[in-house]
């Protein structure tokens, strides 16, 4: 009653078809008559930076760090304003549940 049934693999039916036969083949190794000559390496490309490429740079950096601190501080000044917002709201609500418990 307790004794789990192993199920039995079930046999394949219908046409069965035979094992391929691999044949072995035979390896040709072929050898070069001469060796290729290397390519020289090429070589290494310098930046050479001009006065006005470094004023250029200079000028975007410093502009990317002037946006990137003006979108941070208008999130923290938003956030900020969001905080002294919802703090005197939780002050006039309270006045007001104060001042309605003192009338009765």
């Amino acid at each position: 009653m307790f004794r789990p049934k192993v199920p039995t693999m079930p046999q394949p039916t219908g046409l069965v078809t035979p094992p391929a036969v691999v044949e072995p083949t035979a390896v040709i190794q072929h050898t070069p008559a001469a060796p290729e000559p290397m390519a020289p390496a090429p070589a290494r490309l310098t930046v050479q930076l001009t006065p006005g490429a470094v004023v250029a740079l200079v000028g975007g950096g410093t502009a990317v760090v002037l946006v990137v601190g003006a979108v941070l501080v208008s999130m923290l000044l938003a956030v900020a304003i969001t905080g002294a917002s919802v703090a005197i709201c939780a002050l006039v609500i309270r006045s007001l549940i104060n001042s309605e418990a003192n009338r009765r």
